[in-house]
């Protein structure tokens, strides 16, 4: 009702000492309102606009409140503090008021601000008039044209209403909203569907909800929307009398219902029936023509979008189905541990994630644990996803060290000629010591919470992409060592469960670590817990996540066996092996000869590594019989056989075997294909049950 920037009539500069005469014959009032001192002068004109005697105003604007309601003096207030703050000349408003008698009156204002130099507002003169028969003149007018804003806005409100809707249980909220039953003037709806060349019933308003009997019927059956939908033409029916005429079959239902008129249209979509949509009224309701195309256009429109969330639908079942069948059936049970593993796409129709996890089962009774993520969301995706998952499982199965792995993942990925790249992170876990060796290729870190509940992030050395490392000849990836306590938890997922749209990635991993942290102790609950989370934020990416608890109080079975590679010139290598040695040593129950065996099965290692130009293979294992003993053995290539030697006092190397033979049990070497095994045993304390 505000008209703010018209233009104001002129008025001299001495008013109102000096009212312009014209205003006084066309019956409008005119003000002057001195902002500094809040007073208002008014003319007799204006006074007699507001019913108001001049014995009864003070020049204060309060005074006015008694003709002015309260919410159309507020609404007038917002107006003039706007256009004061917005630094315009004029404004304009239409508001409400009523006579000394309670007669309402339609007015008019218009003000004029005038403003210092430096724009400061001083006064404001302005205008006010009756208005009430300038809107009376409009109202048959304005009533035709919102009626016929209001008929097109039915469609356009239930258009606005269903563009969001994506499957048909949208579409069927949208239909059932009270307020689309309010925007039709009706009292019910009812939408059927065909089905397998039968209708069925899938959406019926609270006055239906009795109806069970016909839920499913035939389209040769007497019912109104049977026949709407088989003639693909609509029905109006405008009578109870009608109703019962033509469809005695409905009468019961009508009865019950309360139903006494309808209009039933054809949902059509691509040239062919594909249900019918029933709008309900309890009254006689004429359908004159206008309303009948109004109703018409409605179906056209409901028939779209429910045509629109089928497609949608039987694009997401496919989609889902080929994600799931891409992933693993089911998780092999892991001896001294618990693992829980989740999806969740984000994406709509047929798109389908490239995201994975994998667990599978190692030589030497070693678990593999594999999360990773294929570039891009679409079926290209997921069919580089289910390649790369059996190449990596089929390279992990056959014992290659985990750093071996991956670089022959990426190798495979690029001879795929894909443009794709895929990042990972690949685990060897030996469950008896804890000890997990880690490779990352351009993925996530893991977290690890521990048993009293602490949540870390547990930073890994990473290589280039998979796919990205072969192109670059960058196959070399460092291996990490961690150690996973008795009822720790390693958490490995994609980058969907971390970004947020607005944070950053370490945002992401703070607010993982406090979910984790507070999350139930029970780990599926806690899986299930962070895809609560990722539902509520309706992520646009999708969602992997493998969770691992190592058991507490689990120890290795008699006969532990650890087994690790050794490149030469590899110092991350062969701490890596001291580290694994240390933890099998410590965790196998040695006792007091732990250090002993640590120190020898160093010796052997790096005479391997000094004396032969290869690598080395380093074998811990668990012997069993009339006693238990550790056995350490290295592997090499060379078939040269070692032989102790003194070193002599100034001596810096030599010593080797003469420490193995002084403090090892026994002591040998083996002949090995091309090369030898040199071992040791030490004979350690039964270990715990």
């Amino acid at each position: 009702m505000a008209d703010r920037g018209a233009n104001a009539h002129s008025l001299p500069d001495d008013w109102p000492a000096d009212p312009d005469p014209i205003l006084a014959l066309n019956r409008i009032g005119s003000f002057d309102w001195d902002l500094d001192s809040g007073l208002m002068a008014m003319d007799s004109q204006a006074l007699a606009v507001f019913d108001m005697r001049p014995s009864e105003y003070d020049n204060n604007p309060e005074t006015l409140s008694v003709r002015i309601p309260e919410d159309e003096g507020r609404r007038l207030d917002e107006t003039v503090a706007e256009a004061l703050k917005a630094g315009v000349e004029n404004y304009g408003a239409y508001f409400r008021m009523r006579l000394r008698d309670g007669t309402p009156r339609w007015t008019h204002t218009q003000g004029y601000i005038r403003r210092d130099e430096e724009g400061r507002p001083l006064r404001i003169v302005g205008l006010i008039r009756d208005a009430t028969q300038e809107l009376n003149d409009t109202t048959a007018r304005s009533r035709r044209i919102d009626r016929r804003r209001r008929e097109a806005g039915i469609v356009q409100s239930t258009t606005d209403a269903l563009a969001g809707a994506r499957t048909l249980a949208d579409v069927i909220e949208v239909l059932e909203d009270p307020r689309s039953l309010e925007r039709l003037g009706a009292s019910d709806i009812a939408l059927g569907l065909l089905e397998g060349g039968r209708v069925r019933l899938r959406a019926t308003g609270p006055a239906l909800g009795f109806i069970r009997e016909a839920e499913h019927f035939r389209l040769d059956e007497p019912y109104p929307m049977a026949e709407t939908i088989r003639t693909v033409t609509p029905r109006f029916i405008e009578s109870r009398a009608e109703f019962e005429r033509r469809y005695p079959a409905v009468t019961g239902h009508l009865r019950r219902s309360g139903i006494s008129s309808a209009a039933y249209l054809p949902l059509v979509a691509q040239g062919r029936p594909i249900g019918a949509l029933a709008v309900l009224y309890r009254d006689d309701t004429r359908f004159g023509e206008r309303a009948r195309t109004l109703l018409i256009g409605l179906g056209s429109t409901i028939a779209q979008s429910v045509q629109r969330a089928l497609f949608y639908e039987q694009e997401k079942d496919l989609a889902e189905g080929l994600q799931q069948a891409m992933l693993p059936r089911s998780i092999p049970a892991v001896p001294g541990a618990q693992i829980a593993v989740r999806y969740r796409s984000a994406r709509a129709g047929r798109d389908v994630g490239g995201d994975w996890y994998d667990v599978i089962p190692l030589p030497g009774g070693h678990t593999g644990l594999v999360i990773g993520d294929v570039q891009g969301h679409d079926t290209h995706a997921a069919a580089v996803m289910g390649q790369l998952r059996i190449v990596l499982r089929a390279y992990a199965a056959e014992g290659h060290p985990p750093a071996t792995v991956m670089a022959r993942a990426s190798a495979f990925l690029r001879e795929l000629d894909t443009d794709r790249f895929v990042t990972c992170l690949y685990a060897d876990a030996d469950l008896t010591t804890g000890v997990l060796q880690i490779v990352r290729a351009g993925h996530l870190d893991p977290v690890v919470r521990a048993a009293d509940g602490t949540c870390t992030r547990v930073p890994v050395p990473g290589g280039m992409p998979l796919g990205l490392s072969a192109e670059f000849g960058q196959l070399q990836y460092p291996v990490a060592t961690v150690e996973l306590d008795p009822g720790n938890t390693l958490i490995l997922c994609t980058d969907g469960l971390v970004e947020r749209p607005g944070d950053d990635l370490d945002d992401g991993f703070r607010t993982l670590a406090r979910l984790v942290r507070e999350g139930p102790a029970d780990l599926d609950e806690l899986a299930d817990v962070l895809c609560a989370d990722v539902d509520r934020r309706d992520g646009l990416d999708d969602v992997a996540m493998l969770l691992m608890r190592r058991r507490t109080g689990s120890t290795p079975a008699a006969g532990g066996r650890l087994r690790q590679h050794v490149a030469p010139e590899d110092p991350e290598a062969l701490s890596g092996a001291r580290h694994l040695i240390r933890a099998a040593v410590r965790s196998w129950g040695s006792g007091e000869r732990a250090d002993e065996i640590e120190l020898a099965a160093d010796e052997m290692i790096v005479n391997a590594l000094t004396h032969t130009e290869g690598s080395a293979v380093v074998t811990l294992r668990v012997l069993t019989g009339t006693e238990r003993r550790l056995r350490v053995e290295v592997e090499d290539t060379s078939s040269a056989l070692p032989r102790r030697r003194e070193a002599g006092a100034d001596g810096v190397s030599g010593r080797g075997l003469f420490l193995v033979d002084r403090l090892a049990d026994g002591w040998g070497v083996e002949a090995r294909g091309t090369g030898k095994c040199v071992w040791c045993e030490f004979v350690v304390p039964p270990g715990p049950r």
